[in-house]
């Protein structure tokens, strides 16, 4: 592995992804077909992971079949099943909280597996993002579903067990980023067909909406964002990128309050601000005021 520098880019970078997966809630609820969890995640997964491959025509080595295998089922086909569960039975919201305990599994994994210390500032940013993440979802009249609290939960875990595993891995020097994505995205949808085919049935007909919907989680939510994601898993310490997914419920809470005309209250406001100084407490070598350490160079094992 060739050692990389991260810098404010790459941070940039990576949290459009968790801001746009934030409107996979509005997609789902809105454009796509009820009550088909498996089909829409496959087929999320499937074609994008497909058209990289096409463009990269990289065929792994070795051990790389196995953990491209398995990292595709946890980051990309049991994470998608369990998002869009949490997503229809849940208020979008509501999924995206519970979604938000990645950082804290991402960290427990660091102390349990990889001996990493414990910085004050990382348990800080955990109270301040579930503070917040609370503050910008939580309503009185929200009504929760066991069977969606559990998906979501059951999501964060695979995701955070993904995300870990994919920095361990690391990638070949010869294997392009874009093949390690399709690849991924592949295996992902592959373990998702089988059981959306056999416990599934598509509407006899599909409108232009439901087929955008679809168009738009592939190309953009699948096919962009992965490749970004696993592009600032290589270049962040995986505990930051766990943070940067906490951005996901905010775009969530935003696209709501623009399109849907959900209410934004000064609570959601602040919950919001918490949640960004969350984000920014979890950045590598953080001092409180020190905004300069973001550009500081990073190695690629770091796992803290």
């Amino acid at each position: 592995m060739v050692n990389k520098s991260a810098s404010l880019p790459d941070v940039f970078l990576t949290a459009l992804v968790p801001i746009i997966w934030g409107s996979t809630y509005l997609v789902t609820t809105e454009f796509l077909p009820p009550d088909i969890p498996l089909t829409a995640a496959a087929l999320r997964a499937l074609p994008a992971g497909l058209i990289l491959l096409a463009f990269q025509r990289y065929i792994p080595q070795g051990q790389w079949w196995w953990k491209a295998a398995l990292l595709g089922v946890l980051n990309i086909g049991a994470f998608f099943y369990f998002l869009f569960l949490a997503a229809y039975h849940l208020p979008g919201g509501i999924a995206a909280l519970i979604m938000s305990i990645q950082p804290v599994i991402v960290l427990i994994y660091g102390i349990l597996l990889f001996r990493n210390p414990v910085r004050a500032t990382q348990i800080l940013a955990c109270l301040c993002a579930a503070t917040g993440v609370a503050l910008i979802v939580l309503r009185p009249d929200v009504m929760l579903n066991a069977k969606g609290v559990m998906a979501g939960v059951c999501g964060a875990f695979s995701m955070a067990t993904g995300m870990v595993l994919a920095k361990k891995f690391g990638r070949p020097d010869n294997m392009p980023l874009l093949a390690l994505t399709g690849w991924q995205l592949t295996f992902g949808g592959l373990a998702l067909l089988p059981f959306a085919l056999t416990t599934e049935t598509l509407p006899e007909t599909l409108s232009l909406r439901n087929i955008g919907g679809m168009a738009y989680l592939s190309l953009l939510g699948a096919l962009l964002t992965y490749a970004l994601w696993f592009r600032g898993i290589a270049r962040l310490p995986a505990l930051t990128v766990s943070f940067l997914s906490l951005l996901s419920p905010l775009s969530a809470t935003v696209l709501g309050f623009v399109f849907l005309g959900q209410d934004l209250t000064w609570a959601q406001l602040f919950g919001g601000a918490l949640v960004l100084f969350s984000v920014y407490l979890a950045q590598p070598q953080v001092r409180l005021f020190g905004f300069a350490t973001l550009t500081r160079k990073l190695r690629i094992s770091d796992l803290s």
